[in-house]
């Protein structure tokens, strides 16, 4: 692969796209040095897949510029091509070949020969943990294997760039947590990663820079940590049960629409704590739970966009509790 630190390998700059009356694109901009992962998230409908469809070269864009590995998509989208792989939401390998077949037809349209082929598809395989499955019927894979497949896919032509759109929805824990760590795997052998994701801990956990995209803007940009510092201090969480919800909102004066957890700055740190439980006591109110702690992104997004959390569980729609459920930004499954 070609060594592109020395300048970002994905930059754009002020990119706009319409849909008919809807702006799905207000003008993004965004510069990826190499060998990062960097996550974009955000609400559904914030832009985040169409934002990578331009990089991939498979969308104009109506305004701006951008361009991968410094070559420009709009002018040279071929060249782009060879440079990049791509994974989208859901695995788009042929369920009637073999994984064996599927990856080596991937290769085959990178323009490898047979043989670099075969050898490259023998490679991923093993690195994805796909060998010993590698000649059945991909229609005989479980979810998680076929995520795998389609990001070995992804990789048999070596590209400089990957982008993974939302690469872990509707997959198990487990593999969920396999795939993690191969796309951190990925970076640690020179391939820059771009994702985008719906899911809080999953931009905590892998991402070395996330941005934040919301309407079609990117609106804050920078570490999980500078993200959670710029909100300002400790944060105040308090459960209360659901009757309680509207006179605990209205007492210590938060958003009144919003259900579940409440979160309020705590500017004077345990004072502030202090003064919220004597608040809720004058109103008659006993919390379920109530702490003072650091911002978590959950924090910082709902901070930037007015969204909260999701409470259910992806894949299935199935209501969880508060404690232990997985964070998705966003008002869909």
């Amino acid at each position: 692969m070609q060594d592109n630190r020395m300048q970002p390998i994905v930059r754009a700059e002020q990119v706009e796209k319409r849909f008919g009356t809807i702006h799905a694109l207000a003008g993004v901009s965004l510069e990826i040095e190499a060998g990062i992962i960097y996550a974009l998230l955000g609400p559904n409908g914030a832009g985040k897949t169409t934002l990578i469809r331009v990089l991939a070269t498979l969308l104009k864009p109506d305004a701006g510029s951008a361009t991968v590995a410094g070559i420009d998509v709009v002018h040279d989208p071929v060249a782009v091509r060879n440079r990049i792989g791509l994974a989208g939401q859901f695995a788009a390998v042929d369920e009637y070949l073999t994984g064996r077949e599927a990856v080596e037809m991937v290769g085959r349209l990178y323009n490898l020969d047979a043989r670099t082929a075969r050898e490259r598809a023998a490679e991923v395989l093993e690195r994805f943990s796909l060998a010993g499955d590698a000649d059945r019927l991909v229609r005989t894979y479980s979810g998680g294997m076929k995520r795998r497949l389609d990001l070995a896919a992804s990789l048999v032509g070596q590209p400089d760039v990957l982008f993974l759109d939302e690469p872990t929805t509707g997959i198990d824990p487990r593999s969920r947590l396999e795939v993690w760590a191969l796309i951190r795997d990925l970076v640690g052998s020179g391939t820059t990663v771009l994702l985008t994701t719906q899911y809080l801990d999953e931009a905590d956990q892998l991402a070395d820079r996330i941005g934040v995209i919301h309407e079609g803007k990117l609106i804050s940009e920078g570490t999980g940590n500078e993200l959670k510092d710029r909100l300002g201090g400790a944060v105040i969480h308090v459960d209360v049960a659901d009757e309680a919800q509207e006179a605990s909102r209205a007492a210590l004066a938060v958003d009144q629409g919003a259900t579940g957890t409440i979160t309020l700055p705590a500017p004077d740190g345990p004072a502030s704590l202090v003064a919220a439980v004597r608040t809720l006591d004058a109103a008659g109110i006993t919390p379920t739970d109530i702490g003072l702690r650091r911002p978590t992104l959950d924090d910082v997004f709902v901070a930037l966009t007015g969204h909260a959390t999701e409470p259910t569980q992806p894949g299935n729609g199935r209501r969880r509790g508060r404690r232990g459920r997985r964070r998705r930004a966003g008002g869909q499954p």
